[in-house]
């Protein structure tokens, strides 16, 4: 035998056909999952057992394809819960089946989508041109899929930060710039991240206050960003939220683009979820204005229902996204001809080289529902927490702690003890019950039952379901405590 006629060790499998069946067995336990993904409880603690299997050595030799699979079919009823119709915790998106089918395909080409020429690439610039067209952006805007809108942000301020500075702050650093922005008192907490990523600082992130309709108040921003200046601070971006975390509110983006306009400031926009109100004909006039931000950072895995992780970044001036991230050293050179084309590459546009093939579920949840569709699973959304308020305020158990303006509703059950610790108890015991996950705030200084609604599974009598057992747990818990 020859040395070239000598086997080679790969990772393949020896057997396709073998393989073929394993791999169709585990798709089975899969589809299996998300079918009875509103069966049974909406969440289970970890079991011991489970946690055990996932803390042992380091397998030098492998544990082998039988025992791998048996230990990820063992996984899978303990997610976070949120395929299960009555997950109603933080801005979790729900996914859908087709979505396994999209990941299949995207694995077996295991592209990188940092750049060069390849059919991968298409899709993702497909993507941003439709992204595009549902917010208003102009054809020439440049954009980018990213993990969420953490990222998304870092990177839309990144280049907001060198339209400021100019290109040579990259490589000198702020040195003794000054900068500051102004966001809303209910916005995310990722932008005070970006800040402090930037080397901008948290603190140089202004909290402005909320009128009456949780909305930024634009009086309130006039008077910092003025203030600001006379101290020698130099404002440089303005961030409107668009569906805010704990109440769903928006600020007015309108008036945000002229007061950007008018200050000579970049206007981002944070919609991480409610951005894609714009979907719905009746929601739309919540978001006006947001065709006219400099960037907007938003997620596919939230009210679309992709599965994580996809978020995007879009951003008005091409140039100045471009600016901010474009440096590729000699070995990723490009062409005009060969793999190499394609130019400009992604990872001109941000800071990942190695990037996933995220482009592809997005495209095809897009493409199989179209946008009409699943806007009208975000305007059921409003309906149900609408329908949510309805419940709580004729039950006399029960408070509304504001006004439900979105998907969002905050309540509470009623107590003259400790109502703060009421509520966070059956918050918890509801999740440990497997009955439902919502999760808590604050609202004017009260501890709320948050219940976010961004799952198209969702049914009104999950929300009966979910009210009856707050009654129930609530007064269980005043028993307890009046027993001593």
């Amino acid at each position: 035998m020859s040395e070239s006629d000598t086997p080679v060790e790969t990772l393949d499998p020896a057997d396709w056909a073998a393989f073929r069946a394993r791999a169709h067995a585990m798709l089975d336990a899969a589809v299996d999952r998300m079918e009875g993904g509103g069966e049974g409880p909406v969440w289970r603690m970890p079991t011991e057992a489970l946690k055990a299997a996932f803390d042992v050595a380091l397998p030098v030799e492998g544990l082998g394809a039988g025992a791998v699979d048996a230990q990820i079919a063992a996984l899978l009823p303990f997610g976070v819960g949120n395929t299960h119709p009555r997950f109603f915790g933080w801005v979790h998106g729900s996914g859908t089946p087709s979505q396994l089918v999209a990941e299949m395909a995207a694995s077996a080409m295991n592209a990188n989508l940092g750049g060069r020429e390849h059919g991968a690439i298409h899709v993702e610039k497909q993507v941003i041109r439709w992204c595009r067209e549902i917010f208003g952006f102009p054809a020439e805007a440049s954009g980018l899929i990213v993990s969420g809108t953490s990222m998304a942000t870092i990177v839309a301020l990144k280049a907001a930060r060198e339209a400021r500075l100019g290109v040579e702050a990259r490589r000198q650093g702020i040195g003794a710039a000054r900068l500051v922005g102004y966001t809303s008192a209910l916005a995310h907490g990722c932008t005070d991240r970006a800040f402090d990523m930037l080397g901008l600082g948290s603190a140089a992130l202004r909290r402005v206050p909320v009128d009456a309709s949780g909305g930024m108040d634009l009086d309130a921003l006039r008077v910092r960003i003025a203030e600001d200046r006379a101290s020698g601070l130099e404002p440089f971006v303005i961030v409107g939220t668009a569906g805010s975390v704990d109440l769903g509110t928006f600020d007015d983006l309108d008036a945000l683009a002229d007061l950007a306009a008018q200050e000579g400031l970049w206007f981002h926009v944070d919609g991480a979820f409610g951005a894609l109100a714009v979907l719905d004909p009746g929601l739309k006039p919540r978001v006006n204005g947001i065709e006219r931000a400099d960037s907007l950072a938003f997620d596919f895995h939230k009210w679309l229902h992709v599965t994580y992780d996809a978020g995007c970044v879009l951003i008005r001036d091409e140039a100045a996204h471009r600016q901010a991230f474009s440096d590729r050293p000699r070995y990723l050179k490009g062409a005009e001809r060969g793999l190499a084309a394609g130019n400009p590459w992604p990872v001109d546009y941000g800071p990942e080289l190695s990037r996933t093939f995220r482009a592809l579920k997005v495209w095809a949840q897009l493409a199989e529902h179209g946008t009409a569709r699943l806007g009208r699973m975000i305007a059921k959304n409003c309906r149900q927490a609408s329908y949510l308020g309805d419940l709580v305020a004729a039950d006399p158990a029960l408070e509304l702690l504001a006004p439900v303006t979105l998907n969002i509703c905050c309540f509470r059950y009623r107590s003259e003890g400790d109502a703060d610790a009421l509520n966070d108890e059956i918050v918890i015991r509801l999740q440990e019950a497997g009955i439902a996950a919502p999760s808590t705030t604050t609202v004017e200084g009260m501890k709320a039952i948050r219940v976010n609604i961004t799952n198209h599974r969702t049914r009104a009598s999950d929300l009966d379901l979910l009210v009856e057992a707050v009654r129930r747990i609530g007064a269980e818990i005043l028993a307890e405590r009046a027993g001593g």
